[in-house]
């Protein structure tokens, strides 16, 4: 009878687990406390040495919090201390929840990958690719020409739409985005999708992965779909049923905005962005316009987590979620990588998130575990999803002059306070989470 309640108990967790990758993390190892104390001696040292304002780190384990920490202050010219609901800009951590919001209606029927972005923004009926061709005169000119099919809804979720951002594209794509100067003024989605529409692809469609304004077009389709402002949409379905009150586009109170995080005077990069995202309160960018909490962005990462789901509300079909979490630019698929590829070694990417395929070419490898899903931004956030262990983290800051050094380095501290010491208990390789270091 004891067989039998234990073999019954194991069947009720693996069924709630949603997913056989999960359901090993149910048996995965607990953080060794010692070793979460270097996560704290880490970010300590960075604020001590000044080259960091502050950040709050939060790791939660079967939907529990294992480690939440705030360090330094949420801006050096107040010295107000970082508190769990401290807002920081997410900028690119924005991507995959409005992915989400597109792999929403597709689930429902209402668009399809294979959709043309032009039966929904009919100015991409008319898009052209740059190439570079040499003229008679030996000099480098951009000749346009179509495309050899037209950019799709599977497109701009894989970032394979060719559409790319100013500072990635080769010197005659980055002169022609710097010439159309595409936030002058100001504008919303409608009108910025006709700027990208306008400009050249820096690739043919289905060719290569390369980072850009893809989502914010997708946005702008999410929009004409629903018939509502990207906003409203994300919130009645997504922010606000899973509680995530302080992610919004645009902060609208002296007390909200008293609690927004700030970089150092000196990270001149993602001052400039920030400076250009905040003189655009009109413009609901879903490739990088929220900002959030850390509280509000852990909900949303369990939720990934789960599969989906969240507190009996379901967000994605499984059919449609294990499609999104899926590498749809494998082998097979056609779709070249370059310098640029910043899913990262061992990484494919599905539809908004980069997921674990490989240990990669490292040696050794990086800190993870296969199937693992992630993103981070230009403004250093970061966060992941680990189903084997059942764990997700997150990392909010505002660098963008440390945050290649830091993200690396915390995904490692995090990884080192899971793995189990010489002398644990043999457990099943199957639930052996990390890739080895």
């Amino acid at each position: 009878m004891r067989k039998l309640s234990l073999a019954a108990t194991c069947a009720v967790l693996l069924a709630s687990a949603g997913g056989s990758s999960r359901a090993v993390g149910l048996f995965a190892p607990a953080p060794a406390p010692d070793k979460l104390d270097r996560i704290t001696q880490f970010f300590d040292q960075e604020v001590a040495t000044g080259r960091l304002p502050g950040a709050v780190i939060l790791v939660q384990q079967h939907g529990q919090v294992v480690y939440e920490k705030c360090f330094g202050v949420r801006d050096v010219k107040t010295g107000v201390a970082m508190t769990p609901d401290t807002i920081f800009a997410l900028h690119s951590m924005t991507k995959p929840i409005t992915s989400l919001a597109a792999m929403m209606l597709i689930d429902q029927g209402r668009m399809a990958l294979s959709d043309p972005v032009s039966k929904y923004i009919p100015s991409f009926a008319k898009v052209t690719v740059g190439v570079d061709t040499v003229a008679v005169d030996g000099r480098h000119v951009l000749k346009r020409v179509p495309p050899n099919h037209p950019v799709t809804i599977r497109d701009l979720m894989r970032h394979t739409s060719g559409i790319t951002y100013g500072y990635i594209g080769g010197e005659l794509i980055e002169h022609a985005y710097m010439a159309a100067d595409i936030f002058a003024g100001h504008f919303d989605n409608a009108e910025f999708a006709d700027r990208i529409a306008a400009l050249p692809l820096a690739r043919q469609p289905g060719t290569l992965w390369r980072y850009g304004h893809s989502t914010d077009v997708l946005g702008r389709v999410i929009e004409v779909i629903t018939g509502e402002a990207l906003y409203d949409f994300e919130k009645r379905n997504i922010l606000d049923p899973l509680g995530m009150t302080s992610t919004k586009y645009v902060l609208t109170s002296p007390e909200e905005r008293a609690r927004m995080a700030e970089p150092l005077p000196s990270d001149h990069i993602l001052l400039a962005a920030e400076m250009e995202r905040r003189a655009h309160p009109e413009w609901q960018s879903g490739g990088g316009g929220l900002v959030s909490t850390v509280t509000d962005y852990a909900r949303f990462a369990q939720m990934l987590l789960n599969g989906g789901e969240l507190d009996g509300h379901r967000y994605l079909s499984p059919a449609a979620f294990k499609a999104m979490t899926t590498d749809q630019i494998g082998p097979g698929s056609g779709i070249g990588r370059d310098y640029f590829y910043f899913p990262g070694d061992g990484f494919g990417y599905g539809y908004g998130l980069a997921v674990r395929v490989s240990a990669g070419d490292a040696h050794p490898p990086a800190a993870g575990s296969i199937g693992e899903l992630k993103w981070d931004s230009g403004s250093g956030t970061y966060f992941g999803v680990d189903p084997k262990l059942d764990m997700v983290y997150i990392m909010l800051e505002q660098t963008q002059n440390e945050r290649s050094r830091i993200t690396p380095a915390f995904k490692k501290l995090v990884y080192d306070a899971f793995e189990t010491t010489d002398d644990a208990p043999p457990r099943d390789e199957a639930a052996a989470h990390p890739i080895s270091k």
